[in-house]
């Protein structure tokens, strides 16, 4: 059994990948060539928003986001420190402070009673100054952004959404992607929607915004590519990754729905034995990791193991915990419940095909 299984994806859609990669290799624009911006304008459709501006991957995706914010030092940025290293590298990246927020015990996001209370602090310490919230929808489920918008509008805050693994993910019928003022992902392969490589999307309604974007994705470009008018980066999507994603995109739906079926078969088989995800009512995840919380980790993981079902721990050591934050002094007491959970989490193979048969 394989954790993710992406070879089996690709014998499902490989005429059509096939297709389109020969389509790029004919045409010869392999840097913003045509599927690039087809791409781009269909990923705006699905999520529902008005722009969307590819880059090369989902860090830079995020400090793309920081960028167009102007967050630089003497900024508090405030992020969840149950969450991968890039949230909080790229707020380092720009000079800023990140700020971590412990979790919500049983959605495993960011926990808006406690966002608040760091936000308050940060005020009253009077060091830094807050400028914006990034809430990762972790695991494939949206954090919850009702409570997070009215929190960011009081303080003034805005909201950049890291929907790397809730991409399909949904509240209420409105689409991971769209909950921020400035919304990142990721297509690293292991993503719900990955690529064969690197890449990465921002998405935005705001249409400055938008032209920010295009501009420091190229070297801050104007007019061409020789007139630059700030300081950006080199983050194109590559035309042969584009190709490959509009296929995928397009298979995405029912891959969704798929995913959804093998977590619901493992919600059956396993109530009775571990704390199994929690999915708040009127919310839709997309499931990039089936994580359960358990005691004993080690031994859970060596009789799934003994099975033959491979099993990944999403994550062992929290932003708080890592060498390079030392210099911010936290300790676990200062985030009881993520502490808690990245010792007892644990993730199941979750793919789209998948064989839910569980012995």
């Amino acid at each position: 059994m394989q954790f993710i299984d992406l070879a089996a994806q690709y014998q499902y859609l490989k005429e059509k990948i096939d297709a389109r990669i020969q389509a790029v290799l004919d045409h010869g624009q392999y840097i913003m060539g045509p599927e690039v911006e087809e791409l781009e304008s269909k990923l705006s459709e699905y999520v529902g928003v008005k722009n969307t501006v590819s880059c090369a991957n989902g860090t830079d995706a995020l400090t793309l986001a920081l960028m167009v914010l102007d967050v630089k030092q003497g900024d508090a940025v405030f992020c969840p420190t149950f969450t991968f290293f890039a949230t909080a590298e790229a707020i380092a990246f720009e000079g800023a402070t990140p700020i971590f927020v412990d979790s919500n015990k049983d959605t495993f996001n960011i926990c808006p009673q406690d966002l608040e209370k760091r936000i308050q602090h940060v005020i009253n310490e009077g060091k830094l100054r807050p400028k914006a919230i990034i809430a990762v929808d972790l695991f494939g489920l949206p954090a919850n952004y009702p409570a997070l918008r009215k929190i960011a509008d009081k303080y003034d805050l805005k909201i950049i959404e890291d929907a790397a693994q809730g991409f399909g993910g949904e509240i209420n019928g409105k689409r991971a992607g769209s909950f921020g003022d400035i919304s990142t992902t990721s297509f690293f392969p292991a993503k719900p929607l990955g690529c064969y490589g690197d890449g990465g999307a921002v998405f935005t309604d705001n249409d400055e915004f938008a032209e920010l974007l295009i501009s420091y994705r190229v070297h801050g470009k104007g007019k061409d590519k020789y007139d630059n008018v700030r300081i950006g980066m080199n983050s194109r999507l590559d035309t042969i990754q584009a190709a490959i994603l509009l296929e995928k995109l397009e298979a995405f739906p029912s891959e969704l729905k798929a995913r959804n079926k093998v977590a619901q078969h493992y919600n059956e088989e396993l109530s009775n034995l571990y704390n199994i995800p929690t999915i708040p009512r009127n919310y839709l995840s997309s499931w990039a990791q089936y994580t359960l919380q358990v005691d004993d980790r080690d031994q859970v993981m060596a009789e799934f193991k003994a099975k033959g079902v491979p099993t990944m721990i999403y994550y062992g050591t929290c932003m708080h915990q890592q060498t390079a934050f030392r210099h911010l002094n936290y300790t676990d007491e200062d985030f009881p419940v993520a502490t808690k959970l990245s010792d007892t989490v644990l993730s199941l193979p979750m793919h789209p095909y998948l064989d839910v048969k569980y012995n």
